[in-house]
């Protein structure tokens, strides 16, 4: 069993509330100079859900389930700031006012640029929200370790859900995690160079078809947990060869260049530590039964 400070890690009440979808200004122009003008950030997304494919949607940076944000107005500034700083992929979010009052649902990651809080609610609760609901986020995982990895960092994950990833110690002290798709360094576009690993994300590029083929990046779905080969996010998001990070997927494929499917840093490692294992299982909705695979 890994052993981590989980008696030790902060255990904050977030409050935050359904962002609305942003609305485009104009016409934008995808990597192929075509112009389109399509769905995109925030929204309470009635019909997406954390399981689904993240390609295909008539859409552009489409955000699963329900967008939230503690002040839509200010997404960068305090109280927004701590509610994407302190929430992690795994942690309980409940409703605690309107007809949903009481309905929970799963923290999956954060949305730069959106500054969103990606949070998955089944199809039926989401019908009974609106955007003047309030959400309670039990926020715990900033500041969990592995006490006998010390050269692998964790960021944005609970323990909880840790617990449930199927991450297996190595006798020659590794750790191997499934994920569903190993992708390359030469993919990682908008995001990359962030200093703030605590927030945000970064995309996976798809506009190279030969790539996307070659690693079935096409195949990638949300929740889904990847592996970036050769990307170093203990300090930061940059390129080392033969670092891994392990994220987890919380926005779609997009049509702007350097951009696609958004992904939320969750453990790092500069070191050779980490080996992932290929799995279709490792997905957030298949190990917690949400989403696409809520029982």
């Amino acid at each position: 069993m890994l052993k981590t400070n989980e008696s030790k890690v902060v255990e904050f009440l977030l409050q935050c509330q359904p962002g609305p979808p942003w609305g485009q200004r104009g016409w934008n122009v995808d990597h192929k100079g075509k112009p389109f003008y399509l769905p995109s950030i925030g929204g309470i997304t009635v019909n997406v859900q954390i399981g689904d494919s993240a390609f295909g949607w008539a859409g552009d940076h489409i955000e699963p389930g329900v967008s939230c944000t503690a002040d839509t107005h200010k997404p960068n500034e305090h109280p927004n700031r701590g509610v994407q700083t302190y929430a992690c992929a795994g942690n309980i979010a409940t409703i605690v006012s309107g007809k949903a009052k009481g309905k929970k649902g799963v923290v999956i990651g954060h949305h730069g640029g959106s500054e969103h809080l990606i949070v998955e609610f089944p199809k039926e609760v989401k019908a009974k929200m609106t955007y003047d609901d309030k959400i309670i986020i039990n926020a715990k995982g900033q500041g969990l370790t592995l006490l006998d990895y010390p050269k692998i960092r964790i960021i944005n994950l609970a323990p909880s859900l840790l617990k449930k990833m199927n991450v297996k110690q190595l006798k020659n002290k590794k750790l191997k995690i499934p994920v569903t798709t190993l992708v390359p360094a030469s993919c990682m576009g908008s995001g990359i160079g962030d200093s703030n690993i605590g927030t945000g994300d970064y995309d996976i590029m798809t506009s190279d078809p030969s790539t996307v083929k070659k690693y079935k990046l096409d195949q990638i779905r949300f929740g889904d947990f990847v592996a970036l080969l050769d990307q170093d996010n203990t300090y930061g998001r940059t390129f080392k060869k033969g670092a891994i990070t392990i994220g987890i997927v919380v926005h779609s494929d997009c049509l702007n260049g350097g951009h696609g499917p958004g992904v939320t840093t969750l453990i790092s490692s500069v070191e050779k530590v980490i080996e992932p294992i290929i799995s279709r299982k490792a997905n957030i909705a298949d190990i917690l039964k949400i989403g696409k695979f809520k029982k």
